[in-house]
């Protein structure tokens, strides 16, 4: 089955989310330690048909580079190096943490299980991965 992999990538911590099939819908998969991303996903790849990866790309509110930018600019390099011909594409990702905050407090998700980063991180993947398959349908 065909999947798009969402990616919300951190220094320490890296959301991953995964599309259906039909590459309709996006859901929260899993947070990764950012060391072990690469194998995480060589190991889902061995059982799912990865398609794309979509990474979130961090820019500021005025369009400039973020200070982050440079630490997702390596990891992209790293995983077109790894995955060789599968297309990676860049989705801005501002906004996406304020927007799982909200989602986890619509939810009813209770505020100290919103504190788990962990939680932020795989919904933050969710979003950039759905606001990427909504922009192109």
């Amino acid at each position: 089955m065909d999947r798009l992999i969402g990616i919300d990538y951190g220094r320490k911590r890296v959301g991953v989310a995964v599309s259906d099939p039909l590459g309709i819908f996006a859901s929260a998969l899993d947070t990764v330690h950012s060391a072990k991303i690469i194998e995480y996903l060589k190991n889902y790849a061995q059982n799912e048909h990865v398609t794309r990866f979509v990474v979130g790309w961090p820019t500021n509110m005025n369009g400039k580079p973020s200070e982050s930018q440079k630490d997702v600019q390596a990891f992209i390099n790293l995983l077109a190096k790894s995955f060789p011909g599968t297309p990676i594409e860049k989705e801005d990702e501002r906004f996406t943490s304020v927007l799982a905050h909200r989602a986890m407090i619509d939810g009813g998700m209770k505020y100290s299980d919103r504190k788990n980063k962990e939680s932020v991180d795989r919904l933050s993947a969710a979003i950039i991965l759905q606001s990427y398959m909504d922009r192109n349908k």
